[in-house]
């Protein structure tokens, strides 16, 4: 059975989630780099929060890891290039702390508005300032948000529930959905001219690393306020301190920072700041929520091949994944009899889906295609990295979806561009379980693939069939099933073989040295 590391605290109910789901879990916590990377062989899945750090070294020593398990949302502990390289799929838990994030967001906006925190602590001291902490409405007031997915969505929401005009940025809003959310989709520099408030929901990426700069805050009203429960990074501190200094920004709530754990920061102590240590998924409910997420999803993933909320591969539900199953065998065959018969430069991977095949989820199915093409030319290669491995070669792949019922109830076929010649290889499910290729380069055959093959082509010519069967036999090579078909007006003909045993090197040499034989190869499933 599948065994899991722990290796952050989280709730106990996710080691109950994999013991319930018969998988071997080990909590241990605290490990530094060293610690992590003595014991990750061992495992085949990892379960971790923020404070575990998943670098290249660690992932080389990981030699069974299949996946890692973020609870919570941001992956930014977790070298994604290198988890796919190494062909780890990497999941996160998007949805489990959604609302709790988004509630400190708007709870941050409220203190904002009215310096709660600030008049806390002058109460506390005896002070009594009542005069000094004067606040504004937000009825009225316009908040901009900034990200409208998952957090930024339930923000909105709520912002309207205040009687806030909220207007958004996104460059994945599409107007439908802003018109559900009512919201007023506008660009960048509108929503910072516009805004009263100013709201970050947005992953940290190259292009949102300091989306708030000198230069955004430039544009701004005066007087506006800045909360950022998103990521660090996304906030130039810098730039915001000057504001805050000059008045420009009238004030800032920060739940994260650009170095966390934040013991220090050029923000702390400002007067019109209020700061929280990285808050926004600490409830009780969203702890419990996203450790069982994550253990959930971890299971689907190591028992049924079920993949939700990848960052790195296509989802695949854990109830798509058994009907897939059928379909994913052919296409890992498919890939794996052209890659055995590919000798040179691969350009582009075309992969046809028709038929029943063409209406269920073909992502997965495209993954495990060009697994199967690529693992035979080279090592370590599974359906996460092996769309990866293709781009980093300049291996072109074309998806193509046919709404046409062919000769077949399903179809899949795949199509390869190389240096020298162009090849296709097509096959189909009989009784819609059982894989069998069905065309090779525009010749009609009907084979099962089985563990041992031979595969000829050869003019032709008579009583060719008669002398491969003799001298298999006279080298005491069993034939199992043997499989025909000839491409019309070319004099040519394809033979595929099953075979009890692997084909020594020896009688490979001997069949590619018959007349009329082309091309002589063994094969492997």
């Amino acid at each position: 059975m599948p065994k899991v590391l722990i290796s952050d605290k989280m709730s106990p109910l996710a080691k109950k989630v994999f013991e319930q789901r018969g998988i071997t879990v080990d909590v241990i916590t605290g490990l530094d780099k060293e610690g992590l990377i003595k014991i990750i062989g061992k495992y085949d899945g990892l379960a971790v929060r923020s404070s575990t750090k998943v670098t290249p070294n660690i992932l080389k020593a990981a030699k069974k890891l299949k996946v890692i398990g973020r609870a919570g949302i941001g992956v930014d502990n977790i070298d994604l290039e290198a988890a796919t390289v190494h062909g780890v799929c990497v999941m996160n838990t998007p949805f489990g702390n959604s609302i709790t994030t988004a509630e400190h967001a708007v709870a941050m906006l409220m203190g904002l508005a009215r310096q709660i925190p600030q008049a806390n602590a002058s109460t506390h001291a005896g002070k009594w300032e009542k005069s000094k902490y004067m606040g504004t409405e937000i009825t009225g007031k316009t908040l901009g948000v900034i990200g409208c997915g998952n957090i930024g969505a339930i923000v909105c929401e709520r912002a309207i529930g205040l009687k806030m005009k909220v207007i958004g940025f996104d460059p994945f809003l599409s107007p439908e959905r802003a018109a559900q959310l009512g919201v007023q989709k506008v660009e960048l520099d509108d929503l910072l001219e516009r805004s009263d408030f100013i709201s970050l929901h947005t992953p940290l990426t190259d292009q949102t690393r300091g989306i708030i700069d000198v230069s955004a805050i430039e544009k701004m009203r005066d007087g506006v306020r800045i909360i950022n429960c998103a990521r660090g990074g996304l906030v130039d501190e810098e730039a915001l301190k000057a504001a805050l200094d000059s008045g420009k920004v009238a004030g800032a709530a920060m739940d994260v920072f650009t170095e966390e754990p934040a013991k220090e920061n050029i923000l702390f102590g400002h007067d019109n700041v209020i700061c929280t240590p990285h808050l926004g998924a600490s409830t009780n409910e969203a702890q419990v929520n996203v450790a069982v997420q994550v253990a959930e999803q971890m299971a689907d993933f190591l028992l049924t091949g079920g993949v939700s909320n990848a960052i790195n591969m296509p989802s695949l539900t854990a109830e798509e994944a058994p009907k897939l199953q059928p379909y994913m065998k052919l296409a890992k065959e498919i890939g794996g009899f052209a890659g055995q018969l590919t000798e040179s430069g691969i350009k582009k991977i075309i992969i046809e889906y028709e038929g029943h095949v063409a209406s269920l989820n073909t992502k997965p199915l495209t993954a495990v295609v060009v697994e199967g093409l690529l693992a035979p030319l080279m090592a370590s290669v599974n359906m996460v990295n092996a769309p990866v491995i293709a781009k980093e070669r300049n291996i072109e792949i074309t998806e193509v979806i046919h709404d046409r019922e062919g000769d077949y109830h399903t179809l899949i076929k795949l199509t390869l561009q190389t240096e020298k010649q162009d090849r296709s290889v097509s096959g189909t499910l009989f009784a819609n379980r059982a894989p069998r290729i069905v065309e090779i380069s525009g010749v009609n055959l009907e084979a099962e693939l089985s563990e041992n093959m031979l595969y000829v082509v050869n003019e032709d010519k008579p009583g060719f069939i008669g002398a491969l069967g003799s001298l298999l036999g006279y080298n005491g090579v069993n034939v199992a099933t043997f499989a025909l078909g000839r491409r019309e007006g070319l004099n040519e003909a394809v033979a595929l073989v099953a075979v009890d045993q692997k084909v020594p090197q020896i009688v490979l040499d001997q069949v590619a040295a018959l007349a009329h034989v082309l091309q002589a190869k063994r094969l492997s499933f």
